[in-house]
């Protein structure tokens, strides 16, 4: 949001006799504004540009001798240029090619040494005297282009007198109050919940209020207008609302008669200093009174409203749109209507505005335009802010609609460019003022969609640790225009129309405490208890994960909750089991996962494309799966994923199955918890899929369990999800949910002090049938271990490799080294060899195993 400080001084009363509206300077205003209102991005002299461009009286005007399209022209510019060829009168020769030049004229001269002020700031261009066609020009009269004034450049800027004459030589930033001017650019989402501050009326009475200064809104702005009659053959219009539930007003009249031309030149300046472009006069009156209130108007063309209406009448109509309805907007694109969208129609059923984001094509004031309808409404905020979302419109119209612009000012505000219409452009009210206020007449009466906010003054000081008295409160509020009344201690306070965010009590507290200045708070320490917090179990475990597998040389990743609903396809993921996002922040991004096996397993391709031979990568994060609701809302499942890839090349470097290697992870992650043997793995069928996990392999994969819970599963993946994702052969991996792992979770036991005594390494090889799983033997040998292992010793047992001889397809040989170690004495090989003897015998019992 722009504003200058000369714009400030002209609407406020205070400074119409007064100095700068910043008394200290504009650094001095840049650091209130920053202290206590909103971050300034910038700051910039405007003024700078019009160095040297004087204002000048074309006194003769001639046809060149050598060029038809040239003139030869005498201006007068008060003699205030040293240093420059004169004729005997003292005027200043100057060539000119605007078909409008004329003598008697007010325009723009740019003298030689001048810089063109459209190339301000960017490559200066410097006019100097030279000769045209034989003839010496000295420097030249400006287009409203060449003054970044607009895009037209056809013709001169013509100088109007519409707030007074204005006398040969003067300097252009005097005319138009620009020398030392300072337009200030402030960062507006600081002001997303006062809609008052999107206009400059707001902001100049808020500049007042944190400097401890009355200001006085300018008398349009708060009186009940007086609309003049209709004073020219009657234009008809007829308004209908058929969704007053979203637009509580709409306000309308029709002006014959108006001349499309150039605004008032100081129009035009105070568009141009905030950045916006002037187009025409109509186009400009709307721009200036949305930019001076925060109230967006809409100029419609009345024949062509009135032509779409095939009625004696020009009819418009507000309603919600319908399905496949389309609409030419003014920015040349077209878009399809939704049913949730608010739109203004012409007739019966051609669309004439998307109501509150921009106008039609079909019914765009141009510069054929001779009647018009002048709309003012007030649309709902949040169907606002839908609509401008699904369409991809953001004009500054809808930025304000978005901050919930009071129903209060739209007659003010017709009232009043209604009046610059009939002074400026010949305009004649042709209508009555169609007013269809929906607004409760109790908000009417006290003049404020809310009613007035009772507190106390201790209230106020309470929270904000000050000790204001009931007058010093009653003025800070009274300085930005609010009506205070108290009895005692306690205050009631009405807000004006224009303050539609102030409900409660608590708004009023940070009214007072944005005024008076927070940095006026007491600099107190707050008292804290010095007892460390007790820590968050989730959070340790999630630590505690992280370490062990970073340990292990897997890779943590970090992606998006939400996920394309193509992922679920090629995961074979139900996609009617996840949650849909209605408002998605991007097309990639439709749905919240189910899981966090798809999310890694779409980085494994672009991984081995770079070049990365071997990598397993994890997260931990949350999912979300339909049907597990938390009062109402999404559970949130804590989850940690894991997946080992290898492409070929490094894959038979490896050997044995891919299952197994993701299995040394999940064996580094049971140690971390303490489950170390305490978990047990029951093969995978395919009645054992659900959506969430639906990528592993039956036969190929595992259900992990604790005692009867099920923390997750272990696998490898099907065939059809590794080609969907172009992943290679070898590849696997886990998923465990934390909050059950963390029920389970032993971390007391974690740490096993080792052996002092060297350990005793064996192997064993046991051939089983090839349907005996491994999991089985691995649990036979560590329970028998456990059971009958010498006293006072501690054993590891490690997987060495599962092999199947080509020759014999019935059975399977797996292989496992036992590491005994005594904490008390040396063991002998012949202790282990029994116990490896017990063993074998014991597997050749229950599983008909052989030792090989």
């Amino acid at each position: 949001m722009k504003i200058s400080t000369q714009l400030i001084k002209g609407l406020n009363e205070h400074y119409k006799s007064a100095g700068n509206p910043a008394p200290d300077g504009a650094d001095a205003l840049v650091q209130k504004i920053g202290a206590q209102l909103a971050a300034v991005e910038g700051t910039e002299v405007f003024g700078k540009r019009y160095d040297g461009v004087i204002i000048v009286k074309v006194i003769s005007c001639e046809q060149h001798p050598n060029a038809d399209r040239l003139h030869v022209c005498k201006v007068d510019d008060g003699g205030k240029v040293q240093s420059i060829d004169r004729d005997e009168e003292g005027f200043v020769q100057v060539v000119c090619g605007a078909p409008n030049v004329r003598a008697g004229m007010l325009a723009a001269w740019i003298p030689p040494g001048a810089t063109v002020p459209s190339t301000y700031g960017k490559e200066p261009f410097i006019l100097e005297s030279r000769q045209l066609r034989g003839v010496m020009s000295n420097g030249m009269m400006a287009s409203p282009k060449e003054l970044g004034l607009g895009d037209s450049h056809e013709g001169l800027l013509e100088i109007d007198e519409t707030y007074g004459a204005v006398e040969p030589g003067t300097y252009f930033i005097d005319a138009y109050h620009l020398r030392n001017d300072v337009v200030i650019d402030m960062e507006n989402k600081m002001f997303t919940h006062r809609p008052d501050l999107f206009g400059w009326i707001g902001i100049a009475r808020e500049l007042e209020g944190i400097q401890h200064r009355p200001y006085k809104s300018p008398e349009w702005y708060t009186q009940n207008p007086e609309f003049p009659d209709i004073e020219a053959e009657p234009l008809p219009l007829e308004v209908t609302n058929e969704i007053p539930d979203l637009v509580p007003r709409f306000t309308a009249v029709a002006i014959r008669d108006v001349e499309i031309k150039p605004s008032p030149v100081s129009i035009q300046v105070a568009l141009a200093r905030v950045g916006v472009r002037p187009i025409n006069n109509i186009v400009d009156f709307t721009n200036f009174f949305m930019l001076e209130t925060g109230q967006p108007i809409h100029a419609y063309d009345y024949d062509k409203v009135k032509k779409l209406s095939e009625d004696h009448a020009a009819q418009l109509t507000v309603r919600r749109g319908r399905a496949d309805e389309k609409l030419a907007l003014l920015n040349g694109k077209e878009i399809t209507v939704r049913e949730d969208d608010m739109v203004v129609v012409a007739g019966a059923d051609h669309l004439a505005c998307l109501g509150g984001a921009m106008g039609g094509a079909d019914t765009e004031v141009d510069n054929d335009t001779k009647n018009i309808i002048i709309e003012a409404a007030t649309w709902d905020m949040y169907t606002m802010r839908r609509t401008a979302m699904a369409h991809g419109v953001f004009t500054d119209a809808v930025t304000r609609f978005t901050k919930g612009q009071s129903p209060l000012q739209n007659k003010l505000v017709v009232a009043m460019i209604t009046g610059d219409i009939r002074r400026f452009a010949g305009g004649k009210v042709a209508s009555k003022l169609i007013d269809i206020n929906h607004v409760s007449p109790e908000a009417v009466a006290r003049g404020n969609i809310h009613a007035p906010v009772t507190l106390t003054s201790q209230f106020i000081n309470d929270r904000l640790g000050w000790n204001l008295s009931v007058g010093e409160i009653a003025k800070l509020l009274e300085n930005v225009e609010f009506s205070v009344t108290s009895h005692g201690d306690v205050m009631t306070i009405a807000a004006p129309f224009w303050r539609t965010d102030i409900e409660i009590p608590e708004d009023i507290v940070e009214e007072v405490g944005r005024l008076y200045g927070y940095d006026h708070l007491p600099l107190t320490l707050p008292k804290r208890d010095l007892t460390p917090p007790a820590k968050d179990p989730m959070i340790t475990l999630q630590s505690s994960l992280r370490e062990a597998l970073a340990a292990a040389g897997a890779n943590e990743v970090l992606s998006y909750s939400f996920v394309h609903g193509n992922l679920l396809d090629k995961a074979g993921q139900n996609r009617d089991q996840a949650f849909r996002l209605s408002n998605a922040l991007s097309p990639d991004l439709q749905y919240f996962r189910m899981s966090l096996a798809p999310s890694l397993l779409q980085l494994v391709h672009p991984n081995i494309k770079a070049g990365n031979d071997v990598f397993a990568l994890f997260e931990i994060g949350k999912v979300h799966i339909k049907g597990l609701e938390v009062e109402g809302l999404p559970a949130e499942l804590e989850r940690i994923s894991l997946v080992f890839a290898a492409n070929a090349k490094a894959a038979s470097a490896w050997g044995g199955a891919p299952y197994y290697q993701a299995r040394v992870y999940l064996e580094r992650v049971l140690h971390a918890v303490g489950l170390d043997g305490t978990v047990t793995f029951e093969p995978m069928s395919e009645s054992d899929e659900d959506s969430a996990a639906a990528y592993y392999q039956p036969g190929r994969s595992a259900i992990v369990r604790v005692s009867d819970t099920t923390i997750g599963r272990i696998g490898e993946y099907k065939t059809s999800v590794r080609r969907a994702l172009k992943l290679p052969d070898y590849v696997a991996g886990f998923e465990l949910g934390l909050t059950p792992l963390l029920v389970h979770a032993n971390t007391a036991s974690a740490y096993v002090k080792l052996p002092r005594f060297p350990k005793v390494e064996q192997d064993i090889c046991l051939k089983v049938r090839a349907s005996e799983n491994y999991a089985n033997v691995y649990a036979l040998v560590a329970s028998h271990l456990e059971q009958h292992r010498p006293d006072a010793t501690h054993y590891t047992l490690t997987p060495i490799d599962v092999y199947q001889r080509e020759d014999d397809p019935d059975h399977k040989q797996i292989t496992l080294r036992i590491a005994v170690a005594s904490y008390e004495r040396t063991l002998s090989d012949q202790e282990v060899a029994k116990v490896l003897d017990d063993l074998a015998a014991a597997a050749a019992e229950q599983l008909q195993a052989e030792r090989i």
